[in-house]
């Protein structure tokens, strides 16, 4: 099968939270990164896209500034939910 289904979303949500990530004041470690991510995508719409040779991209140049506006304010939510209950301080039992 040459076509693969993907959800756009997670592009979006990895790429702008290395953009803002600096300016948060938050731990930067990779599984409090991770946390963010994962709670950002879960609170955004999915955009799935098949991507056979990138057809579908010229479809999506509409959808990506809203989208990244998007993450970004479920990022600042993310971060502060996971800086206030972040996994990696937790012991492993």
């Amino acid at each position: 099968m040459a076509h693969a289904m993907r959800n756009y979303m997670e592009d979006v949500v990895e790429h702008t939270l290395k953009l803002i990530l600096p300016d948060l004041d938050v731990c930067k470690c990779e599984i409090c990164q991770m946390d963010m991510m994962a709670y950002a995508l879960n609170h955004l719409p999915p955009k799935y896209v098949v991507t056979p040779e990138g057809e579908l991209y010229s479809k999506l140049a509409e959808l990506v500034q809203q989208s990244e506006v998007d993450a970004e304010v479920a990022l600042i939510e993310a971060a502060k939910v996971v800086s206030k209950n972040p996994r990696h301080n937790r012991k492993k039992g």
